[in-house]
């Protein structure tokens, strides 16, 4: 429809409406079911307010929430700026009142009030201190001021202009349409502004007529609302040439350019970026056709097994004329080897193939939406009241506004976005550090919170062993993530029990609907006896977007999930491909970049071509109730857990999961890089990622080799993953990439090897053998050489960057990726036999903001942590100087076994300098020489 028939007249004696609706609580269909959150819905004849009921905006907190930390003296609030680092309260509240006269000002030059009683600027200095200007603001009750003081906002300004007035003179309609297809919420009076959908940013308001805009920062209100006034009358001018064109609706057109948000503090209101064509609109019920299967990576795999079967035909050749010529049967034992060999030359074979296909295979399945695939947005649904999402993030002693605050603006622009979409959504932050950091920092973060109307649970540390006084708790895991977000969610499942067997009769408000939240949560922390600490909205919705604690979102990117998700209910997941949060510019983080990027090109390459979607446990879309389909029971037999805490790759367990139950995992690539995650910042970080990464491939496939007599080699999720009905091309795709990490890991043990049985037998090995020169050279041919032109020109075929350009790029990061990747197969070894030798190894978060450091404190951190690694260089370099017959020791050894061979000594000279050279050139704040 167009513009001017979205009001119509309205009879001036109708009396305002009140925020109420009738609610019916559904049944819970599962153990940790819960009542649709959008069961109330908003924007409709019996909500005038907009708001959405069931994940109410939750300002109050249940009482007996408040006894489990002790509170430190209210912190500023910080009006912007530097005003957090203020330590003088003086100062706060001169700069405060310095800028909200500013905002006045600027509010009378652009004629924006008419000197009402209820308009002005309103700022928030502190918790509960809040001052206007004009000062007359405070004098009356209930009006603009306290609303804005139980909305909780920072600052807020008023709009009345001759304009807004003629727009709401003649309507009772709930939301002003906006472009892009966004919208704004209308109110009958400032009193129903504590219970609007906040992450509008603004509302109209009827009596009396003016819009009202608030936002996190005083330096972008202005622009925040001067964008609403003029897409206000954009939206006029335009109607008014579609109907002189005689068009009957008005067409949402995306901007030829729309002005990112990314790295910017731009207030989203006037953000909508939109990645995906909005021309079509999925219709209530109707589900997209099956999409189609893409064999491309079939065939390159059956590419690969032909190379490796040719390669093994080819030893083999060999030892079949050895025998005949000897008679030596004994070389039939080289069989037993013959499946290792084959897993570890999978991934080599399959990369050889893969670097083909990207220099001349076909490359229009990259833009196309497949099974697994989704290279273009879906058509976006058009539906009064959207599904609910929760924005689930773990965190743990993140520094709150180095690294929690910018991913928490990030995350409330989309949410921004979304509502004024037509959705709904809330934070639900999993604080594994709160019981942990101090008093007075678990204070902020609290207060923090609560400014954002963050929903969050946290669990008490791990204490296995208490002393006098103390409680017994155990964090499950070696990686506390999948325990910390199986707590939260939880609390979550109780709570919605306690609701759920509550009957809703007649008309049910908001408030009645909050009173009965609070207490349920209030029910739920004095069951758990202190133990768990929780505030604000924990409920979750119909899809949940999985973050970390240093992650960007696209300011438009959830009613295309969500679009997605509604129209392929088979789908459980859809994983965003990711571009990279750079915090630093040392080169090993740059370098990390580039790395990280290769990766997600290389896996949007082989999805694309048909192979099964990975979840990597961040930046992707999880159906609520597919999670749920999957939960199982905890040791004690009561708890509910989804997510698998007996391994550290707690994602690739929740994948093969659900896709053994028959769920769909898919990649999405049409946000482009717009999901962005940080990466290590430190070489520790990233030698300990690969180190997690591998011992959870172990973990994966065998049970500690104490454990075989009884249980079997394999474990059960390994079995289950062979015997299940996931494509076969898939299961060697994802055995090739374990295989990687027994390859590298074994690295340094068969060059040690062959370094001894080339030098002292070379000659007399038999012609099976392939000496590690040889493999060398051929990893540097496919991987340093073909890998890297292959990569340069797919992404030139695909249009991303150009042909020189990125070959550059790639040739520049060679020597970076050769020491790092030649100098952890002693880490990644050391992880691998200590699982299988039952030894226990842990790992702490990642760092997430940089540290400073200097030359002489990185210098005793590298002889800690890599001593074991020293030692073994200097003696594997001491050994091959003796061996080469040099010095007085090379002296006493005997001719015949001396070791001069270039083909014995290079394969191993590069092992262990990278071994030795990784800790020193990787690391920035050695190299860099800081005093």
């Amino acid at each position: 429809m167009g513009f001017k028939n979205y009001f119509h007249p309205a009879s001036k004696d109708a009396p305002p409406q009140k925020p109420a609706a009738a609610v019916t609580a559904p049944a819970r269909s599962k153990p940790s079911g819960f009542p649709s959150l959008s069961s109330m819905k908003f924007g409709s004849k019996e909500s005038p307010v907009g708001a959405a009921p069931n994940n109410v905006e939750l300002s109050s907190i249940p009482s007996s929430t408040t006894s489990q930390v002790v509170k430190s003296p209210a912190r500023p609030a910080y009006p912007g700026g530097d005003f957090r680092n203020s330590s003088s309260p003086q100062l706060t509240d001169m700069k405060a009142d310095v800028m909200a006269n500013w905002l006045y000002h600027r509010q009378q030059e652009r004629m924006w009030t008419h000197g009402g009683w209820d308009e002005g600027v309103i700022m928030k200095k502190a918790r509960d201190d809040y001052i206007s200007c004009p000062k007359e603001l405070l004098q009356h009750r209930n009006g603009f001021y306290d609303s804005i003081k139980k909305l909780n906002v920072k600052c807020a300004l008023t709009i009345n202009t001759q304009v807004i007035k003629l727009f709401l003179r003649n309507t009772d309609m709930h939301y002003v349409p906006l472009d892009n297809g966004l919208r704004i919420q209308v109110l009958p009076n400032v009193n129903y502004l504590p219970e609007c959908q906040k992450h509008h940013f603004a509302a109209f308001i009827q009596e009396p007529s003016m819009l009202v805009v608030w936002d996190d920062d005083p330096n972008h209100l202005l622009f925040r609302a001067q964008n609403v006034e003029d897409q206000l009358m954009k939206m006029i001018w335009e109607d008014d040439e579609e109907t002189e064109k005689g068009s009957t609706a008005v067409t949402s057109k995306v901007p030829s350019k729309a002005p990112s948000k990314m790295g910017s503090r731009a207030p989203s209101v006037y953000v909508a970026e939109v990645y995906g064509s909005q021309d079509g609109h999925i219709e209530e019920g109707l589900a997209e056709a099956p999409r189609k299967i893409v064999l491309i990576q079939p065939v390159l795999t059956a590419i690969t097994l032909i190379l490796v079967i040719a390669a093994l035909g080819a030893g083999w050749r060999q030892v079949v004329l050895e025998v005949i010529v000897d008679k030596g049967w004994l070389r039939l034992a080289f069989a037993v080897v013959v499946p290792l060999q084959i897993w570890l030359a999978l991934f080599f074979m399959q990369s050889l193939a893969g670097c083909v296909a990207q220099i001349i295979g076909p490359i229009s399945q990259m833009t196309d939406n497949t099974k697994f695939f989704s290279g273009t947005a879906p058509p976006r649904i058009h539906h009064e009241t959207l599904p609910h999402v929760t924005i689930q993030c773990p965190v743990y002693k993140e520094g709150l506004w180095s690294v929690i605050d910018p991913t928490v603006k990030s995350i409330k622009e989309a949410i921004s976005t979304y509502e004024m979409q037509g959705g709904s959504a809330n934070i639900f932050i999993n604080d594994d550090g709160m019981q942990l950091i101090s008093p007075e920092d678990a204070q902020q973060r609290r207060e923090y919170y609560e400014e954002h109307n963050i929903g969050w649970v946290a669990r008490p540390k791990h204490n296995p062993k208490p002393a006098d006084g103390e409680k017994a708790f155990i964090r499950p895991g070696k990686f506390k993530k999948a325990s910390n977000m199986n707590y939260a969610l939880y609390v979550s499942a109780r709570v919605e029990d306690k609701l759920a067997v509550f009957q809703r009769e007649g008309v049910w408000s908001q408030q009645q609907e909050r009173d009965l939240y609070d207490n349920a949560l209030s029910q739920v922390i004095e069951e758990d006896e202190g133990r768990t600490w929780a505030e604000g909205n924990v409920r979750i919705g119909d899809y949940i977007l999985l973050i970390d604690s240093d992650t960007r979102v696209p300011s438009d990117c959830f009613l295309d999930a969500v679009s997605e998700m509604e129209a392929s209910p088979q789908v459980a997941i859809i994983q965003f491909s990711s571009g990279v949060m750079n915090v630093t510019d040392t080169f090993f983080e740059r370098g990390i970049t580039f790395f990280t990027n290769l990766i997600y090109t290389a896996i949007q390459f082989a999805v694309a071509n048909g192979d099964v979607a990975p979840f990597v446990g961040h930046n992707a879309f999880l159906r609520w109730s597919a999670v749920q389909d999957i939960a199982y029971l905890g040791d004690d037999g009561v708890t509910e857990k989804y997510w698998s805490e007996s391994t550290v790759s707690e994602d690739f367990d929740m994948a093969l999961r659900l896709q053994t139950t028959g769920y769909v995992l898919r990649l999405a690539a049409y946000a482009g890089q717009g999901f962005k995650e940080g990466v290590s910042l430190t070489v520790y970080d990233e030698l300990a990622r690969w180190e997690k990464y591998a011992y959870g491939c172990n973990e994966l496939i065998f049970h500690p080799m104490r454990y075989w007599i009884f249980r079997g080699p394999f474990t059960p999720l390994f079995r289950r993953f062979i015997c299940s009905n996931m494509p076969l091309p898939s299961k060697l795709t994802i055995m090739a990439y374990i295989g990687t990490y027994y390859a590298i890991g074994s690295a340094w043990i068969l060059t040690v090897a062959n370094y001894l049985l080339v030098g002292w037998y070379n000659g007399w090995l038999d012609l099976y053998y392939i000496d590690s020169f040889k493999i060398y050279f051929s990893i540097v041919i496919i991987f340093s050489a073909l890998g890297n032109f292959a990569l340069a020109v797919l992404r030139y075929r695909i249009e991303e960057r150009s042909l020189f350009g990125s070959l550059f790029e790639n040739l520049k990061w060679v020597p970076l990726l050769t020491v790092f990747l030649g100098g952890i197969s002693l880490h990644v070894s050391q992880a691998l036999l200590s699982h299988m030798f039952s030894i226990d190894m842990s790992w702490g978060a990642t760092a997430k903001e940089a540290s400073d450091t200097s030359f002489f404190e990185e210098v005793p951190r590298i002889l800690k942590k890599f001593k074991v690694t020293f030692i073994w260089c200097i003696f594997m370099i001491t050994a091959m100087i003796v061996l080469g017959g040099v010095g007085p020791l090379g002296k006493l050894v005997p001719y015949h076994l001396h070791i001069n061979a270039f083909t014995a000594i290079w394969p191993l000279v590069t092992i262990v300098a990278s071994h030795f050279l990784l800790p020193i050139v990787l690391n920035p704040g050695l190299m860099l020489f800081t005093w």
